[in-house]
């Protein structure tokens, strides 16, 4: 069944869509199957040999996988519109893109770009298959009008000049160090650039590496941090991440062993923007609506505060403590989560 005409993708009709991926597949041969490819995904895999090998993979994986993959880059990318409200990619390319779960999440961010040039690159034909079938099933014009295209990643040049948008989704931890860097540099061939990696600590790793990069090649950080500066968390004593909830499938909750309905995807990332580039680009550092800090882990909320962990602009890592004298600034203390910027615009 289709959603509405140019409905903006969602965790839920996205789950949808994938729940007929598994027709005719024995769920027990299903979640055997997720369980190899998850075992698999933590070793190293070279660049020419892709772990999803045909189409039984790909819907085990996809339907286990995909909705954690669609909410993280989604709220990676709200940080990102959150900075640049007036700004649309008119052209995206989903570097390693797979079944597309970036490429969902682009067209839920910016659903008013109907003529959205759309390109997923991979070099897993069965995945590419897939993804394009699953975006046919969508009501979002951008998606079902999606190219998807077989590319060996980090290899040759892949995202053509002018690009506005490229996305790196839960590939990096996948590919040797050049290869990675290939594919850092490809992505700094757009006007912006969004890398999503696991929230763990070689995820943050990597995350950091390729801000790093991008900032080398002329980008400014928009989001999570508040500054282009250096990381200001000490190397190996911590980690930057952040969590965003998703709705478990009975897939889900098969492999895990568990029975909650939803699970907590913790992801890093790091968005970025070319500077001094053409009118239409976005914004460079003056022209950032930029938060003076942001939420780096979860608030603690006690009898009449709220006790805030920042990463700032100005002053690296600190806490902030709100309390109900500060009247409207507590209020939104209080509603405040894990990953907003800080203080909102009404409470500044």
């Amino acid at each position: 069944m289709h959603a509405p005409e140019n409905t903006p993708p969602t965790g839920e009709n996205l789950r949808a869509a994938l729940a007929g991926l598994l027709d005719g597949l024995p769920p027990r041969q299903a979640a055997r199957a997720v369980e190899r490819l998850i075992a698999n995904y933590r070793g190293r895999t070279p660049t020419d040999a892709p772990v999803l090998r045909d189409r039984s993979d790909v819907a085990a994986y996809a339907a286990y996988r995909m909705p954690a993959t669609f909410e993280a880059v989604r709220h990676a990318l709200e940080a990102f519109r959150d900075r640049l409200p007036d700004w649309s990619p008119a052209s995206h390319v989903d570097l390693g893109g797979g079944t597309g779960a970036a490429t969902w999440a682009v067209a839920a961010a910016w659903p008013e770009e109907e003529q959205r040039a759309t390109t997923v690159l991979d070099w897993a034909e069965p995945a590419l298959a897939l993804g394009a079938e699953l975006a046919g099933t969508a009501a979002a014009p951008a998606l079902r009008a999606a190219r998807w295209q077989r590319q060996v990643i980090g290899g040759g040049p892949a995202v053509p000049d002018g690009t506005d948008l490229v996305t790196v989704s839960y590939v990096l931890g996948e590919l040797t160090d050049d290869a990675r860097r290939a594919v850092v540099d490809q992505a700094a061939c757009a006007r912006a650039a969004v890398i999503v990696e696991p929230g763990t600590p070689e995820g943050y790793r990597r995350v950091i590496e390729a801000r790093d990069r991008l900032i080398a090649a002329g980008f400014e950080v928009v989001a999570p941090c508040p500054h282009s500066a250096a990381c200001p968390i000490e190397p190996g004593a911590d980690w930057c991440h952040f969590s965003a909830r998703v709705s478990r499938s009975s897939l889900h909750r098969q492999v895990k062993g568990g029975s909650l309905a939803y699970e907590d995807e913790k992801f890093s990332y790091v968005a970025a923007v070319r500077t001094g580039g053409p009118d239409d680009a976005p914004a460079g550092p003056d022209g950032l609506a930029g938060a003076r800090a942001r939420v780096v882990r979860r608030p603690q909320i006690r009898k009449g505060q709220v006790l805030l962990e920042l990463c700032t602009r100005d002053e690296g890592l600190r806490r902030e403590t709100v309390t109900k004298r500060h009247g409207d600034l507590y209020r939104s203390a209080r509603d405040a989560d894990w990953g907003d910027a800080w203080p909102p615009e009404d409470g500044a």
